[in-house]
């Protein structure tokens, strides 16, 4: 009779048809079975009784400030602050110091993420004036997803603003760009004719809704021209989901992801509350944006939730606006905060493993993750998902130690994850060392993951 190296009993395996109570067979860090597999062996069984299975969480959206800015997070602090939220898998943004445009940039990162990472890991390229001709090459190396576009400012050579650069990067490469979609010209005009802030919560002015929408129109019109595939990150407006969905319609190449601090959080309420610990990019908005994209999200325009995790340290927060940076950590949070949601109503489990887990996987091409199935990478989240607690900061383990939704009480809590068939977590503590492994990719052209 086989032995597995590990029993999963009991839980509610979730994917994105439904739910089923079965247990899950593991062995040399795949799933190999599911079913009743009471009296068969195990080296180790873990009791998920009265838990939620779900696959291990993909967040495709992270900053984990390394090389260049270790004081505020490095890959260690921030895929450990994953693996304790749940998540399973990261995608590292480009705009470190220096930014990862090059091969030599990217091989960099990969060499500082071995051994100590406690996700599993990959490393977005980024996209600048300079590196155009490179890119299609760039996207196919080992440990990168493909290739990041700002269009609005970010950090030094990071910014394509306009549409022939823009062009020229869809035209060099095929795999799917996500896309920061500010637009840079607009930005650059509010600055000039807004006067002189008065804190925080002119930041959804400065940057206004406007700017997300031109670039976002933009962006899906040279998706359009080019064939491309874009994919466009934390929207934050009432106009883009509905323009994103008819793109969707029109069979343009085109899926969008959220964040759950745009679904959570609404203005000025949070700049009250938080101050600059609340500002990042795009903004938070009003409640009529924040209902817009809950809507959105209900209606199945969004393909992904990512966390734009973009910590800094509380003193760099302090700074009076508008010297305060923007960003704030997310990723740990991530799924508590889209569990509440579940809880009250806004999303079910199913669409949530879709949004997490499924899509990511499917929409970039990932090798045996985001389901739980024979075959798969053992990578897997248990989720107690009528736990409920209050986010404290001693929970937070991002370098930076702090985050928006501390004091914030949630329904819904990660209790243990299986890494590559190896408990990771167990009963909310960390075990064993870092374990994480450089994503592999079977890319080939995707069409949008959800219609609308």
């Amino acid at each position: 009779m086989e032995r597995f190296d590990l029993v999963i009993r009991g839980g509610e395996v979730v994917t994105g048809e439904g739910m089923v109570k079965t247990d899950v067979g593991i062995g040399s860090g795949q799933i190999i079975e599911l079913g009743d597999l009471s009296g068969r062996a195990a080296a180790e069984e873990l009791d998920a009784r009265g838990l939620h299975v779900l696959p291990g969480l993909i967040d495709t959206q992270v900053h984990f400030r390394e090389p260049g800015l270790e004081h505020k997070e490095d890959i260690e602090s921030g895929t450990r602050s994953a693996l304790m939220g749940g998540v399973t898998t990261v995608f590292e943004m480009p705009n470190t110091i220096p930014p990862t445009t090059t091969a030599e940039s990217l091989q960099d990162k990969l060499h500082r993420a071995a051994g100590r990472a406690w996700t599993n890991y990959a490393f977005f390229v980024g996209a600048a004036l300079d590196n155009v001709d490179l890119l299609a090459a760039l996207e196919n190396l080992n440990g990168t997803p493909g290739i990041k576009i700002f269009m609005g400012s970010s950090t030094g050579v990071l910014l394509v603003p306009d549409d022939d650069h823009l062009r020229a990067v869809l035209r060099h490469g095929a795999r799917p760009c996500p896309i920061h979609a500010e637009d840079e010209f607009r930005l650059r005009q509010t600055r000039e004719h807004f006067g002189q802030p008065s804190g925080p919560m002119d930041h959804p002015r400065l940057r206004d809704a406007e700017a997300a929408r031109l670039a976002t129109e933009r962006i899906l019109r040279l998706c359009e021209e080019t064939g491309r595939s874009v994919h466009i990150l934390h929207v934050s407006t009432t106009d883009e989901p509905p323009m994103i969905a008819h793109a969707k319609r029109r069979g343009l190449r085109v899926t969008a992801e959220v964040t759950p601090q745009h679904l959570y959080f609404q203005s000025p309420d949070c700049y009250e509350e938080l101050g600059t610990l609340a500002q990042m990019n795009p903004p938070i908005r009003s409640a009529e944006h924040r209902e817009a994209l809950r809507r959105a999200l209900r209606e199945g325009v969004f393909d992904m939730i990512g966390s734009d995790h973009a910590p800094h340290t509380l003193e760099e927060k302090a700074k009076p606006y508008p010297a305060s940076p923007s960003g704030m950590p997310g990723t740990q949070t991530l799924l508590p905060v889209m569990l509440d949601f579940v809880d009250r109503g806004l999303l079910d489990l199913p669409t949530l493993v879709r949004l997490t887990s499924e899509n990511p996987a499917r929409i970039y091409g990932i090798r045996a993750k985001g389901r739980i199935a024979p075959g798969f990478d053992a990578d897997l989240t248990l989720v107690d998902a009528k736990a409920k607690w209050t986010i404290e900061p001693s929970w937070v383990e991002s370098k930076c130690g702090w985050s928006p939704f501390t004091g914030k009480s949630v329904v819904g809590r990660p209790i243990h994850v299986v890494l590559a068939g190896r408990v990771a977590v167990r009963d909310g503590a960390r075990e064993g060392s870092p374990a994480g492994r450089m994503v592999e990719f079977d890319w080939k052209p995707q069409t949008q993951a959800s219609d609308t």
